[in-house]
């Protein structure tokens, strides 16, 4: 999984200019790419509860979601295409990770993207 993550991740960053056009092909490309990541991050985290958390959070959280979803998903306008893949994103979180927080508080991994949310 690490090897995955680290070695078959690729999301290009292109200007907002080039991708608000999506039949670019650069859009279509930056697109396919993401869900690509989201979907590696949904099979990351199956695998909470049978590797040890810390692996799966570092892997999933702060190396997929916040070095290579959050700045695609930041780089997009906002609007439907941003929430769909935000709505994306927080549908491959186990809740488990969330009950013994208290209100109002994230996992630390989730501030930026959280932050996100709240705009």
């Amino acid at each position: 999984m690490k090897k995955s993550v680290e070695e078959d991740v690729f999301i290009p960053l292109y200007p907002k200019s080039t991708v608000e056009d999506k039949s670019s092909l650069r859009s279509k490309f930056q697109e396919r790419r993401f869900w690509s990541a989201v979907k590696l991050l949904s099979n990351v985290v199956l695998w909470d509860g049978i590797v040890q958390e810390d692996k799966v959070l570092d892997l999933g959280l702060s190396k997929l979601l916040n070095r290579y979803l959050l700045l695609n998903i930041l780089n997009t306008p906002l609007g439907p295409d941003n929430i769909e893949k935000c709505k994306k994103v927080v549908a491959c979180l186990p809740e488990r990770w969330f009950q013994d927080l208290k209100g109002g508080s994230t996992l630390p991994e989730l501030l930026n993207f959280s932050q996100h949310l709240l705009q």
